[in-house]
């Protein structure tokens, strides 16, 4: 059966198979999911014009410094993050980068950029409304009605999910085979905006990155709240995709670009949400042979 070449267990989680993988065609009525509004776009690149990389904590928080000079975002501010662990994961992608800096993939100092600058100007209740409104055009939320094999790996892959969902949150999500989409009762919004309320302006913005990413609320939340690994959430965002790859092929090197970039920008935004929830101090050791 189909179903039997597209599912496998690994290490004790469900888990989509990764195909040799194919054109994508849509063969369902898929979400028109809301324009996000993301942060503005950094340079491509640059010519590397440091040699060291430190942090130091200032009256703001933590800072970054490139040699001697104070990193600074792209409206001028000096660039400060809430803790000593988010400072090193930041500095440490600074440090990666070679001759050449490839500001693209330095998704975490994207993040805080916007999180300083708050280029859209928006207030904690926009962020968390803009977050909420992806339930209304969620991807695991919307069915397809054929072919029979796609219905059921939709049924079996999305439906825990959202059972997991509804439970966790005491609400009501559902799903629909209709272009409308599921119908989500208000007191489910309501209840998923008092969750999100609990977060920090800077997680929700990190929040809000990985919704963009997923193109689902639910996934997010799964991810969050360490239900799903970065791997499972991409893929299961990806599951028509997949689909279609399995049963069409693959167009070298494109389709596999694509999944490590998802995952790349996912895994950074579900780290940059944590480590803004948590005001943890790194504990240095010093390390005798």
């Amino acid at each position: 059966m189909w179903r039997s070449c597209l599912r496998l267990r690994d290490p004790g989680r469900r888990l989509l198979n990764r195909p040799a993988g194919g054109p994508i065609a849509s063969v369902g009525p898929g979400p028109t999911h809301p324009a996000p509004a993301r942060a503005y776009a950094p340079p491509t690149e640059r010519k590397r014009f440091y040699q060291n990389v430190s942090i130091t904590q200032g009256e703001g928080g933590f800072e970054i410094n490139l040699d001697h000079r104070k990193l600074k975002t792209p409206q001028a501010k000096l660039f400060t993050v809430p803790s000593e662990a988010l400072a090193i994961a930041v500095a440490t992608e600074w440090d990666s980068q070679q001759d050449t800096i490839k500001y693209y993939t330095m998704h975490l100092t994207t993040l805080c950029n916007t999180s300083l600058d708050n280029p859209t100007q928006r207030n904690k209740d926009q962020l968390i409304r803009a977050a909420v409104k992806f339930l209304d055009t969620d991807t695991i939320c919307y069915r397809v009605e054929e072919p029979e094999t796609l219905v059921e790996l939709q049924k079996n892959e999305w439906d825990p999910i959202i059972e997991w969902a509804e439970k966790r949150y005491s609400v009501e999500i559902g799903s629909s085979t209709s272009i409308m989409g599921p119908s989500i009762p208000a007191k489910t919004r309501e209840v998923l905006v008092n969750h999100l309320a609990s977060y920090n302006m800077w997680a929700l913005q990190g929040i809000e990155f990985i919704v963009t990413q997923l193109k689902s609320m639910v996934l997010t939340l799964g991810l969050i709240d360490l239900h799903l690994m970065v791997e499972q959430a991409v893929l299961l965002s990806r599951l028509e995709e997949e689909y279609q790859i399995q049963k069409w092929g693959n167009i070298e090197w494109a389709h596999d670009y694509e999944l490590q970039e998802l995952r790349a920008r996912t895994a950074a935004g579900a780290l940059f949400v944590h480590l803004c929830s948590e005001s943890t101090t790194v504990k240095h050791k010093l390390l005798q042979e």
